[in-house]
Order: C-alpha cells, then structure tokens, then sequence
C-alpha cells in the first residue's frame, strides 16, 4: 500500500521540484490534477494529450523520483444545469480518461455531479429530504440526468480500460455509500469510488462500515487520506449542516484535518487494515485542506502518521491455522 499526495497545495512550484519534495518525504505516488478544481498545474492535460515526447519526459521524471501516479483528478460537475459548463466538465472528463489511458494510469478521480431540480433550474440543488413532496420528485429526476450521463461516460471509461473514482461528497448527488452503490450498479464496473472518509465522518457514516459496504462490490478504485474532525462545542449549537466559511474556523461545527488531527493513529491504522480486507491495496493520497496549518506541515504530518500505518508487505502464510 503506498503512500501518496494529491498534489494540488504545491501546483505553484515546478513539477520537478515538487517530485523531488515528496520523494523526500519518504511519498511512492503521486495524484495529479488535470482540470476542473484541482486546475491543471502542474499537469496542462492538452500539453500532455496525444504527445509521446512530453508524456515520455513525464514519465522519466517519475522514475528519477521512484514515484508512480496514482491518479488524474478532475474534479467537476458534468451534470450542471448550465450547459456550458456541464460540457467543460464533460471535456476535462474524457480528456482526462483518454490521458490516464496514454500515461498507464488506472484511476481518474471525479464528482459525480449534481444538477438541478427540474430542466428548466440554472442552478444546482442538493436535496437532503424527501419532503415535501417537491424534493423528493426533483432527486427522481436528478438521478435519471446522473444515470443517462454516467452510463454513457462510463462506457468511455471501458472503451479506454480506465477506473473512475467518484468522491463522495455533499453538494454532489454521490456524497454516501449507498448513492455510491447506486450509481455504480446504474452503469458499470468502471464506475466506482474514490473514498475519501473526511466528508464521511461530519455526516456520522463510520468509514470503516463504508469501506466493507463498498469493498463488498469491488467499488473502491481509489483512496483520499484526509481527517476531519466535528466540534461539539459548535455541532451541539447548530448541527453539521454548517455554511459558515471554511476560513471561520473558531465558529464551524467542522474542519478538515490533517491525518492525525481529526482521528487518532490507531483510528487509521484500522482504517488501513479493513481497506486491505477488502482487498484494495493501492495508494492513499493525502489531500490537505486544513486551515490550521500549512500544506508543507500538514503533507509531512500526514505522511508520517500514514507510514506507521500502512502495510509495505504482502500478507504471509497462515501457518498458526495450519
């Protein structure tokens, strides 16, 4: 199981530069943003698509630093209502598939999108209850917009050999296991998550419980290592549902937190054992967004609580049940 970054706080600096930081770090992958809002530093998807000589200088950066990809992100909203927008999601999506497929990368990370609540909404809407009546007739449509969309993208993904994993996440219409399941079992193998527990743990799903539900179906192809942590002191005045901006940190019920911060060493080690038996043994990229420390102390925070953590071996033979 390797240790990974997305590289999204560090897309100010040179590629090379950055390579050279996280290999340092003791990092073996590396998921890179290649449009939507990762943005694309330090990946240009149209600079790398199609051309050979640059993917080929890519790659023997990679290997220079004994880094591989874990994953292209392209995080977006493909089903919003506005079409123009909903098309360059559309684009950076299949770009970034067809790009995957061209470097060897098994996994795009995504959204899964929201739209609105009716044809004619400019704006998406994120339904959280069936009543009244409306909402729970708009979340129908929604997810025959998402079904359409996703079984014909996820025909793409096939065509290329490429995994898509979706981050479930609120103000999407995937932000939960069983939506996860859902759009999964609407298209095809192609289409699974990428888990990420931190937007997990503020809804009360434990993740260790999402983790066997979704490994029960082969529907992990990609893991986000980030905490997060509920304030009581705020949740008990106003509940999770919290609008309060990110950067108000004092009043919010919640924040993401670097690994380690929101959840304790053990809280993860567990985290990585249910992952591996459910057989996912691929890479868990750090994704920092806490606003209580910088990207540069919270990747090495993160990495060195997660280095404890993961397993480097492959498991043994079980000699004591022989």
């Amino acid at each position: 199981m390797d240790v990974g970054v997305l590289t999204v706080p560090l897309g100010d600096r040179p590629v090379d530069d950055v390579f050279e930081y996280l290999s340092g770090l003791g990092v073996s992958a590396v998921e890179i943003g290649c449009g939507g809002y990762p943005g694309e530093d330090p990946l240009p998807r149209r600079r790398y698509l199609d051309d050979e000589d640059a993917q080929s200088e890519l790659q023997q950066l990679l290997k220079e630093h004994d880094l591989e990809i874990s994953a292209l992100a392209t995080h977006n909203n493909p089903l919003h209502p506005d079409e123009e927008r909903a098309d360059e999601a559309d684009r950076e999506l299949r770009e970034a598939i067809r790009l995957s497929s061209q470097l060897g990368v098994d996994v795009v990370t995504a959204f899964s999108g929201l739209p609105g609540g009716a044809p004619d909404d400019e704006v998406p809407n994120w339904i959280t209850a069936p009543w009244p009546t409306e909402h729970a007739e708009a979340l129908e449509y929604q997810w025959e917009v998402a079904t359409a969309y996703w079984s014909e993208l996820a025909d793409h993904a096939s065509d290329h050999g490429v995994e898509i994993g979706i981050e479930m996440h609120p103000n999407m219409l995937v932000y939960e296991p069983t939506g996860m399941a859902r759009l999964r079992e609407a298209t095809n193998e192609f289409v699974g998550a990428n888990f990420d527990p931190s937007h997990l743990y503020w809804q009360g799903i434990d993740p260790t419980e999402a983790i066997r539900y979704l490994g029960e179906r082969d529907a992990i192809h990609h893991v986000h290592a980030k905490d997060t942590r509920v304030y009581d002191h705020n949740a008990r005045r106003k509940g999770v549902l919290d609008t309060t901006p990110y950067t108000d940190e004092a009043d919010r019920s919640w924040l993401f937190r670097s690994v380690g911060y929101g959840h304790g060493e053990d809280h993860w080690k567990d985290i990585v054992s249910t992952l591996r038996m459910v057989g996912y043994d691929g890479a868990l990229s750090i994704e920092h967004e806490d606003g209580l420390t910088s990207a540069r102390e919270g990747l090495e925070k993160a990495v060195d609580v997660l280095q404890r953590a993961v397993f480097e071996t492959t498991p043994g033979d079980a000699y004591w049940a022989e």
